[in-house]
């Protein structure tokens, strides 16, 4: 699922609660309908974030190996004694 998908699959997820939000007497079949819809929606939201999430974890780890290895690089050897 791209981001723009992730973004409109949210949306559509508020959309579904603002429809749940605007009715005075829900309709069984319709509210069914929707809550089914929705609970798709965020099933493939979880997926998605947690791919992103994942993402992110690497890309820290990327870094905090990088900032290892250039700290090693910027120290002075030390003086060996005579």
């Amino acid at each position: 699922m791209p981001n723009n998908q992730l973004k409109d699959s949210l949306k559509k997820i508020k959309d579904i609660a603002d429809w749940f939000d605007s009715q005075e007497e829900i309709d069984v079949e319709s509210g069914l309908e929707k809550v089914k819809e929705g609970a798709k929606l965020i099933k493939e939201c979880r997926t998605e974030l947690k791919k992103l999430e994942n993402e992110f974890e690497k890309v820290k780890e990327e870094l905090e190996e990088d900032t290892d290895n250039k700290e090693g690089e910027n120290e002075e050897p030390e003086e060996i004694p005579y």
